[in-house]
């Protein structure tokens, strides 16, 4: 992880850890780079730079001062509004913008909010150029070959403009569309847009596909995104499923670049099971190139037993679907993605994309004629239990010889049948334990044994 940006993007309390000002530099250095590799290559065009925002209140200040600073440098801005990730990455892929932008802190509360920059293949950004980002914020830029402390400004006719491009959106909406391979008609379908980026956009690819909606958090006033709400907090999709005797429910977060489930018996089904039922679908038509799904290493054991039966392989890679996404390109994989929903499907996106994970859910209950408890009744999940711990110094925690021992004094214990996860999140400041035991009780005791190391040691803030 870089200085600024970590596994998700730039991603702070807004004005406390991400400010305006960075916001501001980051378009800066964006317009100006960008401009400058297409002067170096004969093109005398400005740069083109797409950008998308979630429903937090700051998300404005933010895209206004990243306005400024890339017009300031000679861009133009291609404003989408309000989209999710996914989007973003869509349309700097198919209409060849020099790269994007999202601004989302993605399932955190509102006060946070975030940067994530997208190339113009719609990937995330590679490290090379965000540590020239991060140079620039810091003041020690050096690239082609020359130190900067401060870059040129735009000036006259070079002065970049913005572009409402709400019609980029709009034709995401209809490429969404164009993949349902099955009419929903007959289906009823829950959606929780967590008041984030789905709440205008869900509603419209189900209902065109046939389906009678019940959408539940889809009013966002700037504070409310993910309370009480999307894929962090499924209770409320469940009682809805449940009181309207619904078939599924699709739960986002905050960019709709995730989807958790909720079967027809008010059951949550995480991004696990949807690797394993989307999988073994793609298995039996043939479709599973390279027979492999990719995963993290927070996918549960009962995942792996499952799809040894089924005789699919895996591969795990750390956590992030900027490494899911990496490992798919390099291996050609088709199929990836996390525990948390987030599910790269690599044939129609470069992202995890929620939206289309609930199409492909569906798709799959459709031609299966089945429904999504049945899909999933051959997985049987581990007993999990997973401890956030914030704490004043992740990385010293992380790395803390105490702790460490402490880790393997419980992988010593679980001996094969079970296991024990503990790493830093790439985007809060957190640890976290994660415990797979035959039973709660030993989850639970174990996952104490390593808590209270890190507290004794004085990192929990």
């Amino acid at each position: 992880m870089g200085r600024y940006f970590g596994t998700d993007g730039f991603r702070g309390e807004a004005n406390v850890t991400l400010t305006a000002d960075h916001a501001y530099k980051v378009g800066r250095f964006l317009g100006w780079y960008y401009g400058e590799l297409k002067r170096r290559a004969g093109d005398g065009t400005p740069p083109r730079i797409v950008i998308g925002k979630d429903t937090r209140r700051s998300s404005y200040m933010f895209e206004y001062t990243l306005v400024a600073g890339l017009t300031a440098s000679g861009a133009d801005a291609y404003m989408l509004h309000v989209t999710t990730t996914p989007s973003v990455a869509y349309i700097a892929r198919v209409d060849e913008f020099d790269c994007g932008i999202m601004i989302s802190a993605s399932h955190n509360p509102y006060y946070d909010n975030g940067i994530k920059l997208i190339n113009n293949h719609g990937e995330k950004m590679d490290e090379d150029t965000i540590s020239l980002i991060e140079d620039y914020i810091d003041g020690k830029l050096e690239v082609f070959g020359k130190s900067y402390k401060e870059l040129p400004y735009a000036t006259r006719e070079t002065i970049g403009k913005t572009v409402d491009f709400a019609s980029g959106r709009n034709r995401y909406i209809g490429y969404l569309i164009s993949l349902g391979m099955y009419s929903f008609r007959g289906k009823k379908v829950g959606l929780d847009c967590a008041n984030g980026c789905s709440w205008n956009i869900a509603k419209s690819v189900f209902e065109a596909l046939g389906a009678t909606t019940y959408v539940i958090n889809a009013d966002p006033d700037g504070f409310n995104i993910n309370e009480n709400a999307g894929s962090t907090h499924i209770e409320g999709l469940c009682k809805l499923v449940k009181e309207k005797g619904l078939d599924v429910g699709f739960a986002y977060d905050g960019d709709a670049d995730r989807c958790l489930c909720v079967d027809e018996n008010g059951n949550v089904v995480t991004g696990d099971h949807i690797l394993y039922v989307y999988g073994l679908y793609m298995k039996e038509r043939g479709k599973l190139v390279s027979n492999t799904v990719v995963t993290t290493v927070m996918s549960n054991f009962g995942l792996y037993k499952a799809f040894d039966k089924a005789g699919i392989n895996y591969a795990k890679t750390a956590v992030g679907d900027k490494y899911v996404h990496e490992y798919m390109s390099e291996h050609g994989c088709r199929l990836g993605g996390e525990q948390s929903g987030h599910i790269i499907f690599s044939k129609y996106a470069t992202t995890g994309d929620g939206i289309l994970t609930s199409m492909k859910i569906m798709e799959v209950i459709m031609a299966k004629k089945t429904s999504l408890s049945k899909l999933c009744e051959p997985l049987k999940i581990f007993p999990q239990e997973l401890l956030n711990i914030k704490v004043n110094d992740k990385e010293k925690a992380q790395n803390d010889k105490d702790v460490l021992a402490a880790v393997k004094k419980v992988e010593d214990k679980l001996a094969g049948a079970g296991r024990i996860l503990y790493r830093a999140s790439g985007t809060e400041p957190l640890v976290r334990i994660m415990v797979e035991a035959e039973s709660e009780k030993l989850c639970k005791e174990y996952s104490k044994e390593v808590a209270s190391v890190i507290i004794k040691k004085g990192y929990a803030s």
